[in-house]
């Protein structure tokens, strides 16, 4: 498996220092983001909030962070991030927050520490546009929404 050695900030190092993003096993693609926060922050149902994580980075050139969601908060507290996945480009110096919100029914609350987020770092490909008149054909052409359920209904009528 390819590493890549990426600088770490600690925002606050005068607090309590919480772990740095870590794999939590062997075949993890995530790193788990822990929530520097002082106390508590509870949030209702469909509440969002931005929850710092007290670390900034600098990505190489050429890699970004995506943000994601903790599969196992999302099912059993319905907490997710809303703009999921969130990027960190290599550019970005900030702090890492993250934008959470509540889709479960009960209202939750993060604690300082708690595991609400995964970071996955991943190369970026750069496009450049080659403007045309016509695009080629394709199998699919403008269908959208949907319109592969349609066709294979079509298909297993036949």
């Amino acid at each position: 498996m390819e590493e890549i050695s990426i600088q770490i900030k600690r925002v606050r190092p005068q607090a309590a220092p919480l772990a740095l993003p870590d794999y939590m096993t062997e075949g993890s693609a995530g790193m788990d983001l822990f929530a520097d926060i002082d106390g508590e922050v509870r949030l209702a149902p469909l509440e969002r909030a931005l929850i710092p994580t007290g670390i900034a980075v600098a990505l190489p050139m050429g890699f970004e962070a995506q943000i994601r969601p903790r599969s196992g908060v999302a099912l059993k507290q319905g907490l997710t991030m809303v703009n999921s996945p969130g990027t960190i480009d290599a550019d970005y110096r900030g702090e890492i927050q993250l934008i959470a919100i509540n889709l479960g029914q009960e209202p939750l609350v993060i604690e300082r520490g708690q595991r609400i987020a995964q970071m996955v770092v991943q190369r970026v490909v750069r496009a450049q546009w080659q403007e045309v008149s016509e695009l080629p054909s394709s199998e699919r052409q403008e269908g959208g929404f949907g319109h592969t359920d349609a066709a294979r209904e079509v298909r297993t009528k036949e």
